[in-house]
């Protein structure tokens, strides 16, 4: 077992004992505030359905009939997800004979973690970083760029995969998957209903009540959207900081992930094959953007740093 995964490791051990209940409180509330967020979402896409039912003057059983066909979506993206996230990354999934310093500290964690050892890919890419993906811990997968194989020391490296390996714990990438199909699903009602609505059969409709009900849906239409977006990030947000709590229970080195996270802010590059579907689910920011705040996928660098060099 590495250095990082011995409870002497970390100089400061008794403080990290000391810190221990304040860590499981960040943690616990953490967990609370996503479940929180993704109800949220839920009732979101409900009232995305209701509008693009009002609208389209469906009644209650096109409404019926639209969430049907939005759960056979869902379900269908739900299972192609991981496999689609792979592959527009561009990531190679390698063997032990090719990376035994990767595999070695990826079987440690996955040991101190009590998790099945996932499948590792390898991203070519100059930019430190890295995500997971799976929908739960037996089917899962880690995949790092090579640029963060180059720059990270042991410490640092294995701060970065307990943090992974804390996603998959998590079960954050099924949260993030719920959260992005949900976020396609009204994104694809607005657009049907707005172009629906001008250009259609909408646009010639008569009657005080008629234009009441359509001016209802359309601000439902236009505002889910965009509600859902911060929803979602919100979402990604709270797990970020979740895996970074957990993670460095797991290592019981949050200096490492802390020194990690320093090195990524420094770092001008941006993943290239990485878009906004793919953000939230990355390490750190792969965009290279300095967006914060209510419309940021991840948590302040500078605050998940100080947070874990609290701990």
């Amino acid at each position: 077992m590495s250095k990082a995964l011995r409870p002497d490791f970390c100089p400061l051990a008794a403080l990290w004992v000391l810190s221990m209940p304040e860590l499981l409180r960040q943690i616990e509330s953490n967990r609370r505030n996503s479940y929180l967020l993704l109800i949220g979402m839920t009732i979101l896409t409900a009232v995305a359905l209701y509008a693009f039912s009002l609208i389209l003057e469906l009644g209650d059983s096109g409404f019926l009939i639209a969430g049907v066909l939005a759960i056979i979506y869902a379900l269908f993206s739900y299972f192609l997800a991981d496999k689609a996230v792979l592959a527009l990354s561009g990531a190679k999934e390698v063997q032990k004979s090719e990376y035994p310093y990767l595999y070695n500290t990826i079987e440690g964690l996955s040991l101190a973690a009590g998790l099945p050892t996932p499948k590792m890919y390898v991203i070519d890419d100059p930019a430190p970083n890295a995500f997971a993906t799976g929908m739960d811990p037996k089917k899962s997968s880690i995949a790092v760029t090579s640029g963060l194989l180059k720059t990270m020391n042991r410490a640092e490296l294995e701060g970065v995969l307990a943090h992974e390996m804390s996603h998959i714990g998590n079960y954050d990438m099924r949260y993030a998957t719920i959260a992005v199909i949900m976020l396609g699903l009204i994104s694809i009602l607005a657009d049907f209903a707005m172009r629906y609505l001008f250009w259609g059969r909408g646009g010639r409709r008569e009657g005080k009540g008629s234009g009441a009900l359509m001016l209802i849906g359309l601000v439902l239409i236009i505002l889910a959207p965009i509600f859902a977006q911060l929803v979602r990030f919100a979402i990604s947000r709270k797990r970020e900081y979740l895996a970074d709590a957990t993670g460095a229970k797991l290592t019981k080195n949050p200096e490492g992930l802390a020194s990690a996270l320093e090195k990524i802010s420094k770092s001008t590059q941006r993943v290239a094959s990485a878009s906004e579907a793919t953000a939230p689910l990355y390490f750190a920011n792969p965009m290279g953007g300095k967006i914060m705040g209510l419309f940021s996928t991840h948590p302040q660098v500078e605050e998940r740093i100080k947070n874990l060099r609290s701990m």
